[in-house]
């Protein structure tokens, strides 16, 4: 039992259960103020209110709340109700928020399972107080670079949050070169997670954030290409490479509009052993019931954090035909006859893959540009020089561009110069306007705002289409 002050513990839970009880009536979401109310009155309320807990945390630049909501899904089937960011509150505050208002005013937890969201740079703040079962580190991207700066701070960033907590299983990506090398310098067990040589050869995408290798400089050779620096790197000089993963989809077997199917393989770990025979795999074939290729690494993530935790991964293999599409990632709506779908974009290799994802379709469609330039999203847009706009543009079942946000005469600027005409393109500074617009044509429409302008986008779109704001899904 952590020494803790009761009545600091009994102010600090109050003032949160207060001050959420009061957003909440006058219908505010109340993500971070009743987390920052907590701290007001105890510094390490976080620690007291997550005792005895089991809990996953996951982190990483792309794919950290999809891969939250599957895992989540996975209790829910089974009929639990784990403690979770649903908002994507992922900073200090935010987490804080979630567990203190489902404890009690003694600070003892009401439930036994938690899956927690964590930015990267606030998983040093987090992961001393909450020691989690198993961190997942999804991948690492260029993202929010006035924030982050380039891919090497987020990863110091990472191993010192991880340093932290060396009890903690590691489940990493193992084609990740960046994400892959945090095994090497911590002292945590690690589980990994990847996929195989499975694609056509794909020397279409050049973009890459980790060109040369992280041990020695050396530029990567690659014996296959899944997106940007993910696949199967190597050395040639240090010999720093992918390694056999745990956890790997060995096929693809179908990839559509509506979700996919894959086979998945386990390797018994005998890593460092010198048995120069092949290990026995056991093989399972893994629904997915979200759609677009990252959506596989975030299903495989979720299978490998239940295998690191220890719990039986059949019950997140199971779940996955079944998961939802979660706020603003893949939602779906219908509004006035017209099918919308809302893929948050960040950054280029997430946006270069919702692009590959819309060319896929063969169906005509409308996409909508929504960028913002406010400090969660980053001053810095341009981001949108290294994105593949060019593939939208050639894109003969893209019929028609609309763009919205504080920066939206900057994507049309880009549009431009990826090569599309005028006529094609619109500008619509209102989000009701923009709403109405989007339907005229009923034909689908894929709606591709960053974060700021995808909370404007989805709450306009969830009043319009009758779905509850993200706070009262919560609980």
């Amino acid at each position: 039992m952590n020494n803790h002050n009761p009545i600091k513990t009994f102010f600090s839970v109050a003032a949160c259960h207060v001050t959420r009880w009061g957003l909440r009536v006058f219908h505010r979401g109340g993500t971070t103020l009743p987390g920052k109310a907590a701290l007001v009155f105890d510094k390490k309320i976080l620690e007291v209110v997550s005792e005895g807990m089991e809990i996953i945390v996951v982190t990483g630049t792309n794919g950290k709340t999809t891969t939250c909501a599957m895992l989540r899904n996975a209790f829910q089937e089974k009929g639990i109700e784990p403690l979770s960011n649903v908002s994507g509150a992922n900073l200090l505050p935010g987490i804080t928020a979630e567990f203190t208002s489902s404890a009690t005013l003694s600070g003892k937890p009401k439930k036994k399972y938690a899956i927690v969201e964590c930015d990267e740079a606030a998983l040093k703040t987090v992961v001393p107080y909450i020691r989690p079962k198993v961190i997942v580190v999804t991948n690492l991207f260029r993202d929010q670079l006035d924030r982050y700066g380039e891919v090497m701070h987020t990863l110091e960033e990472l191993k010192r949050g991880i340093k932290l907590d060396p009890e903690a299983r590691l489940c990493l990506n193992a084609d990740c070169s960046l994400t892959a090398s945090l095994a090497t310098e911590v002292p945590n067990q690690v589980y990994f997670y990847g996929i195989g040589d499975v694609l056509p050869d794909n020397d279409e995408e050049t973009l890459s954030d980790a060109k040369y290798c992280i041990k020695c400089g050396t530029e990567y050779k690659y014996d296959y290409h899944i997106y940007a620096h993910l696949g199967g790197f190597v050395c040639p000089k240090c010999g720093y490479k992918r390694v056999m993963p745990d956890l790997e989809v060995t096929a693809i077997n179908s990839l559509t509009s509506k979700g996919s199917n894959v086979t998945i393989e386990y390797v018994p770990n005998d890593r460092g052993k010198k048995n120069k025979k092949e290990p026995k795999r056991a093989s399972a074939q893994l629904e997915i019931g979200l759609p677009a290729f990252y959506n596989i690494y975030n299903a495989i993530a979720a299978v490998g954090a239940f295998a690191a935790a220890g719990w039986n991964k059949e019950i997140v293999q199971h779940s996955l035909a079944k998961i939802n599409s979660s706020f603003g990632r893949m939602e779906n709506f219908r509004y006035r006859g017209t099918n919308i779908q809302m893929i948050l974009v960040k950054n280029p290799a997430g946006c270069n893959q919702a692009i590959t994802y819309l060319s896929g379709l063969k169906e005509d469609y409308t996409v909508v540009l929504c960028l913002n330039d406010r400090t969660a999203d980053s001053h810095d847009v341009s981001w949108i020089w290294d994105a593949d706009f060019e593939k939208i543009a050639k894109d003969p079942f893209c019929k028609e561009i609309y763009m919205s946000g504080t920066r939206a005469k900057d994507m049309k600027v880009r549009f431009k110069y990826a090569g599309v005409s005028e006529e094609r393109l619109y500008i619509i500074e209102n989000t009701r306007k923009l709403i109405k617009k989007m339907t005229e044509s009923k034909r689908p429409v894929f709606a591709l705002p960053n974060y700021t302008a995808m909370m404007e986008l989805r709450a306009a779109l969830g009043v319009a289409t009758g779905k509850k704001a993200f706070w009262k899904d919560q609980r």
